[in-house]
């Protein structure tokens, strides 16, 4: 390791370097902002901290998501790590994947390893047919955890969750405004919470502003993957059924449709307008840029780690669902409808 130099350090963060060797040895006298000049200045110029002066963690927490393809992943991957971080704890990543570790498998793994706690994003406990004895057992082996995305009564834990029933009627209700009148629901599959809420909402939706029935309003929802090639073969369900404008389950079920449209000679949005659900990185550098429902993923992070930190406090949750609002972001993918 290179010893560092106190006078590049000194140089570096701005200060003396009489003040840069009160910080490395750990003595008084030096204000909160000086000392973390000095401690960046460290990293800065690739010299590794002093052990006394390394932050200690307050615990591992393992994270566990589906997938990193999805970008939305990733995001709240990086939000919650971001906020498990600042209150002094080591976020463990663990991502599911084709042939890879299971849920199951990747909770073994972290509870060997000791973690103080679990934040699951989209798990299984989203799949109303999956199993949920295991988070069961989990509280039986005193592991607290919190659960992003997918509410279930039969598990007692804290939830966070946007307002998926929410979303769906505010895409519908802005692209009925733009004068469509077939609107379709590109979405996954029923068994997943949140896809399940979704239909609820656009079916209600569509009753509301176009006086369409249940039995109507159903016919147009194409259920498949939540992924660009779903979102395309659920389209041309859609688009075969005359619908002018769609709302998709995902951004990449979104960008599926888009190119859906465009294979079948159609222009977006001019003669077909889509909108997509998250609000992940990119999207709004899209062509045309995705009209989405942003997911609150910043606000929604911060609570899931503070419901999950007071499990680990011993002052439980409340054992419920903490929804957020997601937001409707208008760009340039909807439009005035046009006949097709």
């Amino acid at each position: 390791m290179t010893t560092p130099r106190l006078s590049d350090i000194a140089a570096q963060a701005g200060v003396s370097e009489a003040t840069v060797s009160r910080v490395l040895n750990g003595k008084s006298g030096v204000s909160a902002t000086t000392r973390q000049a000095v401690l960046a200045a460290l990293d800065v110029l690739g010299y590794e901290r002093p052990v006394k002066l390394r932050r200690r963690s307050a615990g591992l927490i393992g994270l566990i998501v589906p997938e990193l393809g999805n970008p939305i992943f990733p995001a709240f991957a990086q939000a919650i790590e971001q906020v498990l971080v600042g209150r002094g704890y080591t976020p463990v990543l663990c991502t599911q994947s084709p042939g890879g570790n299971t849920e199951d498998e990747l909770v073994e793994l972290l509870v060997e390893r000791g973690v103080t706690g679990i934040v699951f994003v989209s798990g299984l406990h989203a799949d109303l047919t999956a199993d949920p004895e295991r988070y069961a057992r989990l509280t039986g082996l005193g592991v607290p955890f919190v659960l992003v995305n997918g509410y279930s009564e039969r598990i007692a834990a804290p939830f966070v969750s946007a307002d998926d029933r929410a979303s769906a009627v505010m895409a519908v209700q802005h692209l009925a405004e733009l004068g469509h009148e077939r609107i379709g629901l590109a979405v996954g599959p029923a068994r997943f919470v949140p896809a399940a809420r979704k239909i609820e909402g656009f079916v209600a939706a569509l009753g509301e502003y176009r006086g369409l029935d249940e039995t109507e309003a159903r016919a147009l929802v194409a259920h498949s993957l939540f992924s660009v090639e779903g979102g395309r073969a659920a389209a041309a369900v859609l688009l075969d059924k005359g619908c002018t404008a769609l709302v998709c389950g995902s951004d990449l079920m979104a960008f599926g449709a888009v190119r859906e449209a465009r294979g079948r000679g159609l222009e977006v949005p001019r003669q077909v307008s889509v909108v997509g659900f998250d609000d992940s990185p990119l999207i709004a550098f899209a062509d045309p840029p995705l009209t989405t429902m942003r997911q609150p993923v910043e606000a929604m992070s911060r609570a899931a780690v503070a419901a999950l930190l007071e499990e680990i406090g011993g002052n439980p949750a409340q054992r419920a669902e903490f929804v957020f609002q997601p937001e409707l972001v208008v760009r340039g993918s909807t439009g005035a409808a046009h006949p097709l």
